[in-house]
């Protein structure tokens, strides 16, 4: 049986985030095949409130679905990669998806659903404190 939720982990914070299976079923097929998921999130540069994990040249293997440059607080993204390098983008506030090549579109396939309360000061601890583990696993 195919996950719905995820647990999601920035630093001391925890989260669960719905899998948008139904919007982007590709993504959420994939990225399911490399959890658990650890990382370092960052501070993004351009994305305004927003967290990001930089993951490369790697080859995510999904193309654009249910994407969007304007996610709402506690959307998570993917950008397969193209202009840009392949990344995740984790919104904790007000952001508009972007990058050094500029306005960027990345695939919405989770969506916190508790924990919101903990956005603002997760991604207030990122920027003021710096780089901090990131873990996306199964419920």
């Amino acid at each position: 049986m195919a996950l719905s939720h995820l647990k999601v982990t920035v630093g001391p914070f925890v989260f669960e985030a719905r899998l948008e299976r139904e919007k982007a079923p590709e993504t959420c097929r994939i990225f399911e095949t490399f959890l658990p998921f650890r990382n370092q999130a960052i501070h993004s540069r351009w994305s305004g409130e927003a967290v990001w994990v930089p993951l490369g040249d790697f080859q995510f293997g999904a193309g654009f679905e249910n994407h969007t440059a304007h996610p709402s607080r506690g959307d998570i993204l993917l950008y397969p990669g193209g202009f840009s390098e392949t990344e995740l983008l984790f919104a904790y506030g007000s952001s508009q998806f972007a990058s050094k090549m500029g306005v960027l579109a990345g695939n919405h396939f989770l969506t916190v659903t508790k924990g919101q309360e903990q956005l603002e000061a997760m991604g207030k601890m990122v920027l003021w404190q710096g780089a901090q583990a990131i873990a996306f696993e199964s419920l």
